[in-house]
């Protein structure tokens, strides 16, 4: 049976000049939705609280992705949540504990740089959990989930899917550059040379947690100037969807703004 993971089109592609203009019309939207959801457009709306999660290959362009998605928006009514190594602490406890600190609540908005898929993928393909652990594991995100989104969440979920070839060019310009050579690291180019067993981990992963409740958008990235437009617009898709299916009336987008 096919996997999602390979159906993934790397050929999309879009010009800078439209993917800039794109950009800033759902820049506009995006501020519109998080006004409303915050319930500074009408005090009497409560509206439930985004989370944005963003995986990716290493290169893949998630930070650029989250400077665009979080730039228009106050940065009183978003926090953006890296997700490093577990420390001690964290590692004492069930590996979800760690994030629920940070889950946004009602009229919140919160964007993780990574997440608790680290257990599917890095776990995994470290050696720290074998595989019937990684099943387990996925079931109990796919169960996590599902008690977010029944209890007022609205759960967005990216992977940035990139070539090969298209990592390797970008790992090479950011060592030639002096102002991003401090993006790549030995680790990086470590993960690199397991990418066959990230790819295993990746179509387990999306296999296993793709759920109707918590879908998997698989963005091509070989094309920044397309995955950009492609996460923002996305984001405002489902975001709407999921405050129309639970009652709220989104606001429509003014003149000019990107229409959803």
């Amino acid at each position: 049976m096919t996997n999602r993971v390979d159906e993934i089109d790397l050929s999309l592609s879009m010009d800078k000049a439209k993917s800039i203009e794109r950009v800033a019309a759902a820049q506009h939207r995006l501020t519109q939705l998080r006004l409303f959801t915050a319930g500074l457009l009408d005090p009497k709306v409560v509206a439930p609280g985004l989370v944005v999660l963003f995986e990716g290959f290493d290169a893949a362009g998630k930070g650029g992705a989250i400077r665009r998605l979080t730039a228009s928006i106050d940065p009183r009514h978003v926090r953006v949540v890296p997700i490093g190594t577990p420390t001690a602490e964290e590692l004492r406890h069930v590996f979800l504990w760690r994030f629920q600190p940070y889950i946004a609540g009602t009229g919140g908005m919160t964007v993780f740089d990574r997440s608790w898929y680290g257990r599917l993928l890095v776990e995994r393909v470290e050696g720290l959990i074998d595989k019937e652990t990684a099943k387990r594991s996925g079931q109990e995100i796919v169960e996590f989930e599902r008690l977010l989104v029944d209890n007022d969440v609205t759960l967005v979920k990216f992977w940035l899917h990139l070539s090969d070839e298209q990592q390797l060019k970008r790992f090479k310009d950011r060592e030639s550059d002096p102002l991003k050579q401090w993006k790549l690291t030995p680790e990086d180019w470590r993960n690199r040379e397991k990418r066959g067993a990230y790819l295993d981990a990746l179509k387990d992963m999306v296999e296993m947690t793709d759920k109707p409740h918590a879908h998997w958008d698989l963005i091509p990235s070989d094309s920044k100037h397309y995955s950009r437009v492609a996460v923002l617009e996305t984001l405002i898709e489902r975001w709407v969807h999921d405050l129309e299916r639970r009652g709220l009336k989104a606001p429509k987008p003014r003149s000019g703004d990107y229409l959803s």
